[in-house]
């Protein structure tokens, strides 16, 4: 190691000769910026660092049931049902009963994993049928709760996928997603557990290339002088003063990864589940490069060796197993009424009975292994306006046995959503109009104006929801927002007279649909 050293140590004697003469420039700096995480470590060789040990409760995770509930993220004690129903009233306006029944299905995850083991096989999750019109919330309940869970989550639409055997994708991708979605919930959740092991190991690997101290700090034969220059380098490092210095690192071999597609391997043809390695596409070699640059590149390097290991690929997949979440969204677009019907259709009846043994419980091939389903709980969505749910087969109502209706939007309530939630979107265009120096200011009967013409359009026109929002607010910010370039340090209210002058063409276009026949 100690021809890798870059700086002018070669041209001392002998160490202690370096320490001496780095000694008087370091002892100040060293008595000025010595906090507390800088104080002596254990000493560790960049040998050491393939043997960082991971947590005990990723390795042990298998080993003992009665800890399996520590390798589960909706093990939370804190979320309780009306906790959660708290943290979704800060994003979705009303639909109390859909936000009931997501939190008491995201609590039953905790409470199985707390009854006896030989019990829990048997408890199944209770999965959920959303009902309601387009725009009222069904898809945004999924979304805050897939941030909450922190748990294997996927959200895919019905209408992407064919019956086995037809061209397009079939369903047991949604598990093959869930099982890509829990090996990055598992990598992350090792990385933040052994990011301060690793970057510490890093650092005293590149202290050893800048001062040649290796061997003596490994076997603790470090004179007073020299142990105090290593902890002022130790210091300068810390605090970004070696950030510009040259370092050289020993690169690993390199791999490129290709993604084909390869004809006849069903789950696997896609560039998503198959992954051909074209091995050994450089060789090892050293590269030299500045400090800044080589601590992330060998904390990656290392960080990698960790994250590849069979273990977390175990965790991930029990992870997917007992914590997943699949919502399937538009299934309704999959049904078709008995006078829709004119023979078997791959996109519609095919895949609802392709959906049968993946909700009902099965095994699905994945390129990590397989994963059964008999625990994922499934929460399916959709608007029913051309079709009831009663049209869908049988079989898959039965394996849906909650069922929550989400009511229509009211004016009142399209209110609520402009004012109300945490990132609503009266404050978003507000923010949005800051960065440019302009200050728009809405006063509240402009935003009860908006919820009004919103409510007047979806009731006239096609009901869309909240979503005609959007349509609204955009209609009145538009000039605003075209000019804001030019008019930073100004103030802008909009008022109600402003808001109806905008969207009165949208008004005029309801009045007139009123007489068509």
């Amino acid at each position: 190691m100690h021809a890798d050293v870059i700086m002018s140590v070669q041209t001392f004697a002998t160490r202690r000769a370096f320490a001496s003469a780095m000694l008087p420039s370091l002892r100040s700096l060293q008595n000025f910026l010595r906090p507390s995480f800088l104080l002596k470590p254990p000493c560790l060789s960049w040998s050491s660092l393939s043997t960082v040990s991971q947590p005990e409760s990723i390795t042990n995770s298998l080993r003992s049931p009665e800890v399996e509930f520590q390798v589960t993220s909706t093990g939370a004690s804190t979320l309780t049902p009306s906790k959660v129903v708290e943290i979704l009233d800060r994003f979705i306006v009303g639909q109390a009963e859909a936000k009931r029944a997501v939190a008491v299905a995201l609590r039953n995850r905790w409470r199985r994993h707390r009854v006896p083991f030989h019990l829990k096989e048997d408890i199944v999750p209770k999965n959920i049928l959303m009902i309601g019109p387009t725009g009222c919330g069904k898809t945004e309940v999924a979304r805050r709760l897939a941030k909450l869970a922190d748990a294997p989550f996927v959200k895919v639409e019905a209408t992407k996928f064919t019956e086995v055997g037809f061209h397009g994708r079939d369903v047991d991708h949604i598990i093959r997603d869930l099982a890509e979605n829990a090996i990055q919930l598992q990598r992350q959740k090792v990385r933040d557990q052994l990011i301060e092991e690793v970057e510490e190991t890093v650092a005293q690997h590149i202290l050893f290339k800048l001062t040649g101290l290796n061997g003596s700090i490994e076997s603790g034969s470090l004179s007073p002088e020299e142990e105090e220059a290593y902890y002022g380098y130790r210091q300068l490092y810390y605090s970004g003063g070696l950030d510009a210095k040259i370092v050289s690192v020993d690169l690993p071999e390199g791999r490129m990864r290709m993604p084909i597609d390869v004809a006849g391997l069903g789950g696997f043809g896609s560039s998503a589940d198959f992954v051909y390695k074209i091995e050994k596409v450089s060789k090892g070699h050293k590269v030299e490069m500045p400090v800044r640059e080589a601590r992330e590149r060998m904390v990656e390097i290392e960080m990698e060796k960790h994250l590849s290991t069979d273990q977390i690929t175990r965790d991930a997949l029990q992870l997917a197993e007992s914590d997943g979440i699949v919502f399937i969204d538009e299934i309704d677009k999959i049904v078709k009424t008995s006078e829709m019907t004119h023979g078997a259709d791959a996109s519609a009846e095919g895949v609802q009975r392709d959906l049968l043994p993946i909700i009902e419980g099965s095994m699905v091939s994945t390129k990590y292994g397989n994963i059964s389903t008999d625990h994922i709980l499934f929460i399916c969505s959709g608007a029913f306006h051309s079709c009831k749910p009663s049209d869908m087969l049988a079989e898959l109502q039965g394996r849906l046995p909650i069922r929550v209706e989400l009511k229509g939007l009211t004016k009142e309530d399209l209110y609520r959503i402009l004012t109300e939630p945490k990132t609503n979107l009266i404050k978003q265009q507000v923010l949005l109009m800051k960065t440019e120096g302009v200050d728009l200011v809405f006063t509240d009967a402009a935003v009860r104006e908006l919820a009004n013409v919103a409510d007047e359009v979806n009731r006239f026109v096609d009901n869309i929801g909240a979503r005609r929002l959007h349509t609204v607010i955009e209609r009145v910010v538009e000039d605003i927002s075209y000019s804001a370039p030019e008019k930073a340090g100004t103030t802008h209210t909009i008022d109600k007279e402003k808001v109806r002058s905008a969207v009165g063409h949208l008004l005029m276009k309801t009045d007139i649909s009123k007489f068509v026949l």
